[in-house]
């Protein structure tokens, strides 16, 4: 009977305990930060696959990134909608650009107050527009965003578009739309407000829900800086510029090093990512195995311009890019290469490999390069000419007759001349008067 009284009086408070809100689950926070590209991908790729092995019962990105790569972004939206986790956009300061399209493709959006999320027109690499064909397809995949969660497409593509007319929302027709967290939540662009996870967490029925937090590793972060769009071109050139400075320099140097360590850095980067593979490298040594044979072993160009061809295949499947911005990157790369070379030359000469392969004495007479013996006791000697002088012909010295030639002037047989000048077997005479 005690034992009946206590369950009845303990059993309500023991179900809230076991059904109570959250307990039990696990909620793994992702973040989403700097620019978006890449390496920030891969991370996200693996990280959401953690989280999904590790059971997790929702994920939460936490979005703070100006934007960035399109394709990128394009393959983030694929990684997520690909999962079967909940996933909540948590807009801790702004979602810009390619921020934003993320944000719409997950199940639900939270802002922190003050928040931003928009501004999302499609560039290229030198801030202009990126042409009708790029901007059709963003315009399309933001309002296909926006409708995947029942949103009014009209503001994701005000976002992308200067052409939409907001003027309600400061985003007049030639400007691009941006809603601060009020904004967002009045035109069903996220779902509330949430001052830290705390809050977060409540909003989502999680507040008791176990929490993990997604590490970037250091080689993540090697990776993230080394698939940046910018960094590529400046790594290929350190590349570049090092090693061929390495061969104008004695021994092994700090050229030789920089260039080295960049291009490694440069695949070890892209091989974290997941761009990079074995291949890649394999291309890579063996074009410029090619590049060497050609130095050693002339074979009309065609080593060279298979190892050059090898080299730019392994930078472009590594690289995980477009063919057109790894192309301009190598011809900066080479640009740099050229024009650093130059002035390396100009500055220091030709001091290291390519010292013991490339010719660079000159056959002049003072270094001894002649072709026969100089006749120096010859000169101030006179003579006649035994034959016109016209303006080379035969003189007699003495019992010795030589082959003259004249300064310019023609010279008639018995014209008596003088030696002015020797130089190996040529003898210069000019008339003695």
């Amino acid at each position: 009977m005690c034992i009946c009284f206590m369950m009845m009086v303990f059993l309500p408070f023991f179900g809230e305990l076991v059904l109570g809100e959250g307990e039990g689950d696990l909620v793994t926070f992702i973040p989403v930060e700097q620019e978006v590209e890449r390496g920030l991908e891969a991370f996200l790729k693996r990280s959401i696959q953690d989280a999904e092995d590790q059971g997790a019962d929702h994920i939460v990105l936490e979005i703070n990134t100006p934007g960035g790569a399109v394709n990128a972004a394009d393959n983030i939206a694929k990684i997520m909608k690909a999962s079967d986790v909940p996933i909540t956009a948590y807009v801790t300061n702004r979602a810009l650009s390619a921020g934003a399209y993320i944000a719409l493709n997950a199940d639900q959006i939270i802002m922190e107050p003050g928040a931003l999320m928009g501004s999302a027109a499609i560039i290229d690499q030198s801030g202009n527009t990126a042409g009708k064909k790029a901007e059709s397809f963003w315009h399309a995949a933001m309002k296909s965003a926006a409708e995947l969660n029942d949103r009014d497409p009209k503001y994701a593509l005000a976002m992308a578009d200067p052409d939409v007319d907001l003027p309600d929302y400061n985003a007049p027709k030639g400007e691009l739309l941006t809603l601060n967290d009020q904004e967002a939540v009045k035109v069903g662009y996220a779902e509330g407000t949430a001052e830290d996870r705390t809050e977060l967490l409540s909003v989502l029925n999680l507040k008791d829900a176990e929490v993990s937090d997604a590490e970037v590793s250091i080689a993540e972060r090697i990776a993230r800086f080394v698939t940046n769009p910018i960094i590529i071109p400046i790594l290929l050139s350190i590349g570049s510029l090092g090693l061929v400075l390495e061969l104008y320099s004695p021994g092994f140097g700090v050229p030789g090093f920089m260039g080295a360590g960049a291009l490694l850095l440069f695949f070890f980067g892209h091989m974290i990512a997941g761009f990079a593979g074995w291949e890649s490298l394999l291309l890579l040594i063996v074009g410029v195995v090619l590049i060497i044979v050609e130095i050693f072993i002339p074979g009309f160009g065609i080593f060279g311009v298979l190892g050059a061809v090898g080299v730019v295949a392994s930078i472009v499947l590594a690289s995980g890019q477009s063919m057109q911005y790894v192309l301009i990157a190598v011809l900066i790369a080479v640009a740099v290469t050229i024009g650093g070379s130059y002035l390396f030359i100009r500055l220091f000469g030709y001091r290291g490999f390519f010292k013991k392969i490339v010719l660079s004495d000159s056959t002049k007479s003072e270094f001894g390069y002649v072709s026969n013996a100089t006749r120096e006791e010859l000169l101030g000697m006179e003579g006649v000419a035994v034959t016109p002088l016209r303006p080379s012909g035969i003189a007699e010295f003495g019992d010795e007759r030589l082959d003259v030639v004249t300064e310019g002037s023609f010279l008639t047989v018995g014209t008596a001349v003088k030696v002015v000048k020797t130089n190996g077997s040529r003898v210069i005479v000019r008339e003695n008067k």
